[in-house]
């Protein structure tokens, strides 16, 4: 494996921040980005302060408390595993890094032992093989939480979300709830069989706001984060109308979920959200569970102009996301080409209309 070392870097730097940003989110970091710099909880060693620093300039991660270590992207899944007494190799990290992102890498130089190639629901530590299952499906194990903790929390209106059109009954049917202790809106995630698995949180602070405006929910001093990337959201909403149409719009936040349903009706719902802009496997074979026939990835607009670098690095996102998953699947994209939607913008932030016209025409590579 001379070159090994030359191959894991080329991985490494291509991960934008980002992507980045979107593991930390999954593995419980609570990150936020802050110009070129990511600034996240110390998961590296279990810590609960945000001083754990990543530098999309060198792609080095820095922990300010008891670490005092710099690290990349292989060393913290590393790190994070010797936390629940598995040790894993720098190979086993490459390979999560590689699965997690859905990366389309040639291995064809490199020969792995079996024990070497690992997953990334073993890597997390709270995933098991179950040698009864047909090859390529796999089991997991999640912390599950007691929803009795919502019975106690107000559930107002919200004036800003009804504003954007989310209507008073889905709010309520959703679970959203208000914590005036954080001064937050408080949004419990569920499995598809409606178990409590995690509960995120939306500052109404402004200031608050540069931290993340969505951070996972702190309760009677515990934290309910989870993670995100072996779930989706509003699927035990959505699951039956999903299996019925065969069809699934997959959104990046939680809100687009709410406004989708306050503008087609619960009983049309067909929407979920990754809580991010990355697709797993995992989830993908969540949604096959269902025999969907097309997947609808309805991101936001992560784009000024067509033709600008964030234009031809999204598109490049997008193709991979296709090329990884269209063998399994049929994947669309609803891809403002006309430009109809602000930077930034979900599919469904503007009217009916609009949405519609980027459902219509979405494109299939």
């Amino acid at each position: 494996m001379d070159n090994l070392k030359e191959w894991s870097e080329n991985i490494k730097n291509s991960l934008t921040i980002e992507q980045v940003k979107d593991l930390l989110f999954a593995l419980g970091g609570d990150p936020a980005i802050k110009n070129d710099i990511i600034v996240a909880r110390t998961i590296c060693h279990g810590g609960q302060s945000h001083k754990l620093y990543y530098y999309d300039n060198t792609k080095l991660f820095k922990c300010y408390t008891d670490c005092s270590d710099t690290f990349d992207i292989y060393e913290l899944i590393i790190k994070i595993n010797k936390l629940e007494n598995a040790e894993i190799t720098l190979y086993q990290a490459i390979q999560f890094i590689i699965n997690f992102f859905s990366l389309t890498v040639s291995t064809e130089n490199f020969v792995f032992s079996n024990e070497e190639l690992l997953s990334d629901w073993q890597i997390l530590n709270k995933y098991e093989k179950n040698s009864s299952q047909k090859k390529e499906q796999r089991t997991i194990e999640l912390k599950y939480y007691d929803d009795k903790i919502l019975k106690y929390l107000p559930h107002p209106k919200i004036p800003m979300w009804i504003n954007e059109g989310i209507n008073q009954e889905i709010m309520d049917a959703a679970g959203i709830r208000f914590d005036p202790v954080s001064w937050g809106i408080v949004i419990p995630h569920y499995t598809p069989d409606n178990r409590l698995i995690g509960i995120r949180e939306r500052t109404l602070i402004k200031e608050e706001e540069n931290n993340g405006k969505y951070k996972p929910a702190i309760l009677n001093y515990q934290m309910y984060n989870h993670p995100l990337g072996f779930n989706l959201y509003n699927l035990n909403k959505s699951k039956d109308n999903i299996r019925k149409m065969k069809k699934v719009i997959i959104f990046e936040g939680e809100k687009s979920c709410l406004k989708y349903a306050s503008m087609f009706g619960i009983e049309n719902d067909i929407s979920v959200a990754v809580c991010g802009s990355n697709l797993t496997t995992y989830q993908v074979e969540m949604l096959k569970f269902l025999d969907v026939e097309e997947i609808v990835i309805a991101f936001d607009k992560q784009f000024k102009e067509i033709g600008d670098n964030e234009f031809k690095t999204w598109t490049k996102k997008l193709k991979d996301l296709n090329k990884k998953y269209s063998p399994l699947v049929q994947i669309s994209f609803m891809f403002d080409k006309w430009n109809l939607l602000d930077y930034k913008d979900s599919p469904i932030d503007k009217d009916k209309n609009t949405f519609e016209k980027l459902f219509k025409k979405r494109v299939m590579l």
